[in-house]
């Protein structure tokens, strides 16, 4: 289900020595930049804010691969556990409707024996964030490269982001003929 790092470099044989970041990549401590305040009206002087997540690349593998971007789309890793612990959400929501692929936004991401490290975690495709590949690749240099997500899983997830965005959304619900 997931490759460590340095189960990337034995599958890729005779590859290079560093493997290059892809699509279904998760890295740790990755900066990611907002604005607290969501009101409609942010004033001139409101500062941005900063903080470390752990992140998962959705950008398309092929994009990478073909050097086609200078900037990744991730999406924000939540520890289920931790989200459980804190009240955020219930076991039973996650077991239930989660895990199923039944809420908007959100995908599981089971914890596996392949990544020992990596627990029980929620993908949330609302919090969304265009980092630059150099940032992405500096994290990985440094450490920060916990596993990958594999085919056909990946995949599964790219599927479930594009069904989360390309829904069609009517401003009004139509009429019918009676």
């Amino acid at each position: 289900m997931y490759l460590t790092p340095d189960g990337l470099r034995t599958a890729v044989p005779a590859g290079p020595a560093d493997v290059p970041l892809s699509q279904g990549d998760i890295l740790d401590d990755c900066q990611l930049v907002f604005w607290a305040d969501e009101t409609s009206e942010i004033a001139e002087q409101d500062k941005p804010h900063s903080t470390l997540a752990r992140v998962i690349i959705l950008t398309q593998a092929c994009d990478l691969a073909n050097e086609k971007t200078s900037r990744a789309v991730v999406a924000v890793v939540h520890d289920a556990g931790e989200l459980v612990r804190t009240g955020r959400v219930k076991e039973k929501f996650i077991r239930d409707n989660v895990r199923r692929g039944q809420v908007y936004g959100w995908y599981f991401l089971p914890a596996h024996d392949s990544c020992p490290s990596f627990p029980e975690s929620l993908v949330d495709l609302r919090d969304l964030h265009t980092i630059p590949l150099a940032l992405l690749r500096g994290l990985k240099a440094r450490g920060k490269h916990v596993c990958r997500l594999v085919t056909p899983y990946r995949e599964h997830l790219a599927q479930h982001f594009s069904t989360t965005y390309s829904r069609i959304g009517l401003p009004e619900p139509y009429g019918t003929l009676d």
